[in-house]
């Protein structure tokens, strides 16, 4: 499966489902495909998928295992490498959320 995330003002992205479902997770949200991520909640989604990384990789520094919820296997080592594009592609949404709204 392969999981497309897309904004008016930001290139398409699109990833393997399994790292998309643990990238929106991440995020807040249940995993399911598919979705969309509502204006009032575009705001914050930039500032969650980088909180939930920063946890993985702190569990990482520690020597535990990465895992994302005690339902997944473990993380890919390059999920934070690959969340980079989907946290613009999130910053820009957010940016055109205000701008629609203005």
């Amino acid at each position: 499966m392969l999981v497309t995330f897309k904004t008016p003002d930001y290139a398409r992205l699109t990833f393997f489902g399994s790292v998309a479902v643990s990238l929106i997770k991440l995020m807040g949200h249940s995993g399911h495909v598919p979705g969309s991520i509502g204006a009032e909640e575009v705001a914050d989604a930039p500032a969650r998928l980088r909180d939930g990384l920063a946890r993985i990789d702190a569990q990482a520094a520690e020597g535990k295992p990465r895992k994302i919820d005690d339902s997944e296997q473990e993380a890919d080592v390059g999920l934070s490498l690959r969340a980079k594009p989907l946290i613009e592609l999130l910053e820009a949404a957010r940016a055109w959320v205000i701008m629609s709204w203005e």
